[in-house]
């Protein structure tokens, strides 16, 4: 899970997923941010994600990619759908759509996106999720909401994947979220989470899934930071490295690793991950913030992947 707000080149992208398909990652996830979002690096931009997404498709042939997650608030249903699909083309089926709310209002403001309330975003959302969906669907398709209005759509191509590319939601499982997840979802992802917030979000979901009539509770996954050493050098490198792309030393990151974090040797990373599991998380999209470093896509795929569920 790749932050391409952090001033990801083409050519970084181009090894990091590269560096996937070469050392068994099956799959790349990036933000959808045009702004570095602690206001302070303004210079680090971001390559726009769907297209980025359309041209890493060209250029690879196994690694699937994703959206960790597309704002509503950014473009049109329509468009994201077709965005989605025209990705999901060109990659002979590897797409996969996380969307949400959207939340960070200085970068709507700097951009010219309307940013409304939380509860109007949601509204945003759930409209979205549907014309979304029924443009994947078997056209034609009619929608009449409070902010959007499709007559007569019949979107052409549809996707490859069939009856559509995954579409993923995230949050903390609150009650709206969980909800429109547990409708039209296929998996829900939460962020930097305790073992007992998994818990507590997962029994949240399984309620949900189980209203919305699902057979089976919706998978949750968790995106969390990963930084993992070979050795205790390898691992203060890396730290050194991520330290320093944060703008803090390494002291101070050290002194405010977040619990929730996979931070340590192979085997330390190995039990938290194990734990992960046997709360019920599905799988984990590993936060990689010092993106030029392929060495640690190496490690992730060839060490620590084999030896988990």
């Amino acid at each position: 899970m790749i932050e391409g707000q952090e001033g990801v080149s083409w050519e970084q992208w181009v090894a990091l997923a590269h560096a996937c398909e070469q050392h068994g990652i099956d799959t790349l996830f990036r933000s959808d941010h045009y702004m570095n979002l602690d206001g302070q690096h303004p210079e680090r931009g971001s390559l726009d994600a769907w297209g980025t997404l359309c041209a890493l498709a060209a250029v690879t042939s196994t690694v699937r990619l994703g959206t960790m997650v597309s704002p509503a608030t950014f473009r049109h249903p329509s468009e994201l759908a077709r965005l989605a699909t025209t990705a999901d083309r060109i990659s002979g089926g590897r797409i996969e759509l996380g969307l949400g709310a959207g939340w960070h209002q200085r970068e709507h403001e700097a951009h010219g996106f309307n940013y409304h309330d939380a509860r109007t975003r949601m509204d945003i959302l759930e409209e979205q999720l549907q014309v979304v969906l029924g443009n994947w669907a078997a056209g034609p398709f009619d929608f009449s909401g409070d902010h959007y209005r499709i007559q007569e759509l019949d979107a052409q191509p549809k996707p490859v994947q069939q009856p559509h590319p995954p579409l993923l939601m995230g949050g903390i499982a609150g009650p709206r979220g969980a909800a429109l997840a547990a409708r039209y979802a296929d998996e829900y992802n939460t962020v930097f989470p305790t073992l007992a917030e998994i818990r507590e979000r997962r029994g949240r979901l399984e309620a949900a899934s189980e209203k919305a009539g699902r057979t089976r509770p919706l998978p949750l996954s968790v995106m969390t930071l990963v930084l993992i050493g070979s050795d205790q050098s390898d691992l203060d490198a890396r730290i050194a490295r991520v330290a320093a792309a944060q703008g803090v030393s390494v002291q101070d990151f050290r002194a405010n690793i977040n619990p929730a974090w996979v931070v340590g040797l192979v085997d330390d990373a190995l039990e938290k991950l194990h734990a992960l599991a046997e709360a019920g998380v599905s799988r984990v999209m590993c936060q990689h913030l010092a993106h030029d470093d392929v060495e640690f896509v190496e490690l992730l795929g060839r060490t620590v992947a084999p030896q988990l569920p």
